[in-house]
């Protein structure tokens, strides 16, 4: 398992873009693999949709399953009394969700790795890894309206980011039998279109395309999340596209007190994944610095903030960090 690979950072994070053609062609590659293994054309039980996952298979039964399906990760132990209160619910809506989602239930006592690795706190804790990028959803036992609303969002934003449809259950293996029939799809939001729009010019390499359509949103709905986002994520990407990693690596190490150098090099590092190292170079910059200069720097901290979203416990601690150094 390479744990730098998943990013904690909200459903729209920055991964998203360059994995999503890549999760399209696994989950086409895996629907063969089962096909042609005599797998496909039934569809999965509904008992594969809740399973026990360990550390030495959880690359196989999360990361590359989160190809196909999103994988809500119930993080759970026998001694942990509000777990026994939601993962009950847990199992019952993966089963009702119908292919949408897997729940994989990790026990911390006997993978304290993952834990770790997860970042866990406390228990009950669910995650969601879609397209080997991983999300925290919630801590504690929450309401079944909550988890249901959750989860909604989670199967919109791997359907219209990742193209994953969920897998196939074959009907007559349903609790209810052969009429059981899927949740009604929900009805089209009124920027669906301009959102598909700037999903597909991300994932064309299109940046400015994605960032105008982005702000073609926010023009009319200024409060709209998935925009904001979006435009934050579009934006980083607009601007290291025609950037020399070498060139702009070599000047951020030979000039330290130059902020634009820094500025740059920090976008390159959040693009990389090196998302500490981003925070973390800006922040040294507002220190150094004064006037204009920490002003760029630390305007552009809050928009990297916007890109692995505010929920991001390394944004927290960046937030700390940025008024230490500032007061």
């Amino acid at each position: 398992m390479q744990p730098r690979n998943m990013s904690m950072s909200g459903v729209v994070d920055l991964a998203a873009v360059k994995a999503a053609q890549e999760a399209k062609a696994k989950a086409e590659q895996a629907r063969a693999e089962a096909a042609r293994q005599g797998g496909g054309a039934g569809g999965v039980s509904p008992a594969d949709l809740v399973i026990d996952v360990d550390e030495a298979g959880f690359e196989r039964d999360v990361l590359q399953r989160s190809a196909e399906v999103p994988v809500v990760i119930d993080f759970w132990a026998e001694w942990c009394q509000p777990c026994k209160q939601l993962s009950p619910v847990l199992e019952r809506l993966a089963v009702e969700y119908n292919g949408r989602i897997v729940l994989a239930k990790i026990d911390v006592d006997a993978n304290q790795m993952l834990m770790q690795q997860f970042g866990v706190q406390g228990i009950p804790a669910v995650f969601a890894v879609v397209a080997g990028q991983a999300l925290p959803l919630f801590q504690g036992a929450a309401g079944e309206a909550q988890i249901r609303e959750t989860l909604d969002q989670l199967v919109q934003v791997a359907e219209q980011r990742f193209g994953l449809t969920g897998l196939a259950v074959d009907p007559d293996a349903q609790p209810g039998g052969a009429g059981q029939t899927d949740a009604p799809d929900l009805p089209a939001g009124p920027y669906d279109a301009l959102l598909e729009a700037a999903v597909r010019a991300l994932d064309a390499g299109d940046f400015g395309g994605a960032v105008q359509a982005y702000k073609n949103v926010l023009s009319d709905d200024p409060g709209n999340t998935e925009a904001k986002l979006g435009l934050a994520q579009a934006e980083l990407l607009h601007r290291v596209q025609g950037l020399d990693p070498q060139q702009v690596r070599k000047d951020a190490a030979e000039k330290p007190a130059d902020v634009q150098a820094q500025i740059a090099a920090a976008d390159l590092d959040l693009v990389g994944g090196h998302v500490e190292d981003a925070f973390g170079r800006l922040i040294d910059a507002v220190r150094r610095t004064a006037g204009d200069d920490r002003d760029a720097a630390r305007l552009r901290l809050l928009e990297l903030f916007e890109v692995v979203g505010g929920d991001d416990p390394r944004v927290a601690a960046a937030r700390r960090a940025l008024a230490r150094a500032l007061f």
